[in-house]
């Protein structure tokens, strides 16, 4: 059998950019692990993305196994708005179509990620005619607008429809969940013959568990330093606000210290640049008198990662909306207990009472009572990061890249 041949799709963000920051997450994450085990397992991917620095050399080498990362310029050669990539689209199409050309290149499956590269593999099948489009859309327009809270952070129609075409052309479409499929069945009626449910991995040769005093001396803390710690995009649907306000809750609650690390966001950055909400979040430890105990470290390289999961006492995802949560099986994976908003994947990745907790979303004396219970509890912290660390193994991108192999080669028939 020759060589399958993965033309992956990444229009609005590359999955080598830094994370943490407006638009880099666990969808970076998630095509990145992907692309290198597809690479282990022989299969060539070339990762489409639009070029946002011309700086960059359009062409890279970084995944391995001979798998590029390519950079097509489509637009201005810097980032933009979301809401302004779309008009970019087409040119990005034709980048690919001239790559391809060039290169005498024939892909057997379009692998798409979100719902404007689903846009661009839909013009892309329309010139290849015999390459079937798989889309993952990694988060949804019609849920974000459910527990939006302020019109500036509702998706507009143009985003509704897009999904709703991306639904029409794609051939599969794997969700991360029950939960997804569900809302996509409900929401957008969707075709349930074209769902298939596969969960993200986890990359457990880069995530496991490292020896807490070694992982705390290698951030600069002591062994008797207690960390809690978040990980994400500063974003109001990440629900950071709760998150404080359950720190300034546990504050009157413990004798000894404990601190919050918050890695993401841009906390450097001038008055006139700073993110909106990491500006709100600031102001409010500083209200809530935490200016001492909550630290904000901006964007972390991810090969540091495990060393903060592996240091802290326990992750916190409080999210109001997350279609999955790669954070938490990162986590996980290091041995560290979760407290995740049951919302979305997290009520399926996190298992309540054995991994971590689940707590509804917007309750801050919930999470203050169940990072309490976590700290004070040696015996359940230690039987939590057991089961967490031995949980995320059925997670590892091994096991999940055969099963998207098993629906790309599933369309090749």
């Amino acid at each position: 059998m020759t060589t399958m041949r993965i033309a992956m799709l990444s229009y609005h963000t590359c999955p080598l950019a830094t994370l943490g920051g407006k638009d880099t997450g666990g969808m970076n994450v998630y095509v990145r692990e992907l692309t290198r085990q597809l690479g282990k397992m022989g299969i060539h991917v070339d990762v489409f993305t639009r070029s946002q620095d011309d700086h960059v050399p359009h062409v890279l080498h970084e995944l391995g196994y001979g798998n590029r990362v390519v950079h097509v310029p489509a637009g201005p050669e810097h980032p933009m708005p979301k809401h302004e990539l779309a008009n970019h689209i087409p040119q990005f199409v034709e980048g690919i179509k001239a790559f391809a050309c060039d290169k005498k290149i024939q892909y057997d499956i379009l692998h798409s990620h979100y719902w404007m590269s689903g846009i661009a593999a839909a013009s892309l099948a329309d010139a290849w005619t015999d390459a079937p489009i798989v889309h993952m859309f990694h988060t949804l327009g019609e849920m974000k607008n459910r527990i939006a809270r302020t019109d500036a952070e509702r998706e507009g129609v143009y985003r509704i429809e897009g999904e709703k075409q991306v639904l029409r052309r794609a051939n599969r479409v794997v969700v991360a969940t029950l939960a997804e499929l569900t809302q996509l069945r409900f929401l957008y009626k969707a075709d349930a013959s074209k769902l298939v449910v596969i969960p993200p991995g986890v990359n457990v040769s880069r995530f496991y568990p490292i020896p807490s005093d070694e992982a705390k001396m290698y951030i600069g803390l002591k062994p008797e330093d207690r960390m809690i710690l978040f990980v994400g995009r500063i974003e109001p649907l990440k629900g950071v606000d709760t998150l404080l306000e359950a720190m300034s809750c546990l504050q009157k609650k413990e004798s000894r210290p404990v601190h919050l690390a918050i890695i993401g966001g841009d906390p450097a950055a001038s008055p006139e640049e700073m993110n909106t909400e990491m500006a709100r979040l600031m102001s409010m430890c500083e209200a809530l008198g935490l200016d001492q105990s909550v630290v904000f470290l901006g964007v972390r390289d991810q090969d540091k990662l495990p060393y903060y999961y592996s240091a802290a006492e326990v992750v916190v995802m409080p999210s109001h909306y997350e279609s999955f949560g790669m954070v938490a099986l990162e986590a996980m994976a290091c041995g560290t207990p979760v407290i995740a908003s049951e919302v979305g994947g997290l009520a399926y990745i996190v298992r309540d009472g054995e991994t971590g907790f689940t707590i509804p979303a917007e309750e801050p004396e919930t999470l203050c009572e169940k990072l309490s219970w976590l700290l004070n509890d040696a015996e359940l912290h230690q039987k939590m990061s057991a089961q967490a660390a031995g949980y995320a193994q059925d997670y590892a991108w091994e096991k999940i890249a055969k099963q998207i192999v098993e629906v790309y080669e599933g369309l090749r028939r």
